[in-house]
């Protein structure tokens, strides 16, 4: 049984990195030849593909009232997808980041982090428990709302640029076909590494938690990995950075929002002021070095993983 799961979950890892290379070419050629820029790509169809997995295990594990998984899933996963992805991304080629993106899609990710950070811990401010209630998911979608109605101006605006098409690698249909059946392939071998970790670890006795915050978070995180180091050993910086950012966004604000919404507000122990203070530093971070000569560096990138190890050893060790 073991060996069968050590299989697939190689299988899976082979197929994620694969899946994601395909995926890059083809929003590249799509957004060429749609006139828009690769950074919207990446805000939406890459941001909101990746998530498939963490909605899921969102919107199973809050209407089963495992509110706990909810919250590791999300803050894990924001955790995970800057500190331990943007680095290793950055390690591998350091990644340019547009005079745009500093002034309007960081922004944008630090504002909705920081609404998180405040909706959830309500005994900052007087509260007997932290939680989300329905008002706070109702914010974190009004926010969602915000940040779609930035993507349909942007769109707007840069659609009426006309000139001459760059060559591309695939034509805008193959380009359409490779993406939807490279995001089935990331959604379907993230489910198989995800369960064979899980298969894995209860095989040897590691505790649930190690399982929640490793094998699941970090597991539901491979698309973005995968997909980001690739786009940064590309140069295609747009869609690498893009990509975490709308991923975070679309993490806090519809993972965790939407289900909460629509199944009611919840309270935990589990995760507090520290976890959610990570999150906040870690989009910090990535504004503050992408503003930094609007390029974030190898010694920036080795700062976020030590950063997200220290962290993930303070949960470890709790």
């Amino acid at each position: 049984m073991i060996t069968v799961s050590v299989a697939l979950l190689i299988i899976g890892l082979v197929a994620l990195v694969k899946a994601s290379d395909v995926f890059v070419d083809a929003a590249s050629s799509l957004a060429t030849r749609l006139r828009v820029p690769k950074m919207l790509v990446a805000l939406t169809i890459a941001a909101f593909g990746t998530c498939a997995p963490e909605l899921a295990i969102s919107f199973n594990s809050i209407s089963s009232h495992n509110v706990d998984m909810t919250l590791a899933n999300v803050i894990g996963s924001c955790i995970v997808n800057i500190l331990l992805i943007v680095g290793i991304a950055t390690i591998v080629k350091p990644i340019e980041v547009k005079e745009r993106t500093v002034k309007r899609e960081l922004p944008l990710l630090v504002l909705v982090t920081g609404t998180f950070f405040v909706v959830l811990n309500d005994t900052l401010f007087g509260g007997k428990a932290n939680g989300l209630s329905r008002i706070d998911a109702a914010i974190l979608m009004i926010l969602f709302g915000i940040f779609m109605a930035y993507i349909f101006f942007t769109v707007h605006a840069h659609k009426t640029k006309r000139g001459r098409l760059p060559k591309t690698k695939y034509t805008m249909g193959f380009a359409i076909l490779y993406i939807i059946l490279s995001l089935a392939t990331i959604a379907f071998a993230a489910d198989i590494v995800v369960d064979n970790a899980v298969v894995i670890a209860n095989a040897f006795g590691i505790s649930q938690k190690i399982v929640a915050m490793t094998a699941i978070v970090i597991g539901t995180s491979l698309p973005e990995l995968t997909m980001t180091v690739g786009a940064s050993r590309k140069g295609e910086f747009d869609l690498a950075v893009g990509n975490i950012i709308g991923t975070n966004i679309f993490n806090i604000c519809i993972v965790l929002g939407l289900p909460t919404l629509i199944y009611g507000g919840f309270e935990s122990a589990s995760f507090g002021i520290i976890d959610t203070m990570v999150v906040l530093v870690a989009a910090l971070a990535y504004y503050v070095f992408g503003r930094s000569n609007k390029k974030l560096t190898r010694k920036e990138g080795i700062f976020m993983v030590m950063l997200f190890a220290a962290y993930y050893a303070y949960v470890l060790s709790a």
